[in-house]
């Protein structure tokens, strides 16, 4: 399955229980990469379009933990609108500005992972590409079904819509 969202060029493809998204972003790497790992700049653009983020924790390196809840503040979004949403991110790998391997939770606002949500493993890269940047990001699943629960719950119009507030970011610095 391959799905192209508009113009924004991002690219969702599933291979096996791994979702693999890609995105442009019009660049420098080093900046793209920036905004990924500063928490200055993720609190800015985390999360879909009318969601705040907090960032409680952020330890960036291997072994380091990154703790952040979402809150709906956009009316229009109905049964969402007053939710929050936590996650929980631990570092496994770093390299400056190519990659970043982390394992991502469903997490309640301390930071304990919830029961019966899948974990993923997510692996980003950034690569230069045509003078811009170009955003691999792999989210591996323990199973099929996993990925398929996930999917349902919208987080690929979420990454999307994610991706958009990071472009407007990024036109900013």
């Amino acid at each position: 399955m391959s799905v192209n969202y508009g113009t924004n060029s991002l690219k969702a493809a599933v291979e096996g229980k791994v979702l693999v998204i890609e995105r442009v972003f019009n660049a420098p790497r080093d900046l793209v990469f920036k905004a990924f790992s500063q928490p200055e700049h993720l609190s800015k653009w985390w999360g879909p379009k009318g969601w705040e983020t907090e960032i409680r924790r952020f330890d960036f390196r291997p072994n380091g933990v990154w703790l952040y809840c979402m809150k709906c503040m956009d009316k229009n979004q109905g049964d969402f609108y007053g939710q929050e949403s936590c996650g929980k991110a631990v570092y496994q790998e770093i390299i400056e500005p190519e990659k970043i391997v982390y394992k991502d939770y469903f997490a309640d606002a301390e930071g304990n992972e919830m029961e019966g949500m899948p974990e993923m493993l997510i692996t980003i890269e950034f690569m230069e590409y045509e003078g811009a940047t170009k955003v691999i990001n792999r989210s591996e699943f323990a199973t099929e079904e996993a990925l398929q629960q996930v999917k349902e719950m919208g987080v690929v119009e979420g990454f999307s819509s994610q991706m958009e507030r990071l472009d407007q970011l990024l036109e900013n610095l």
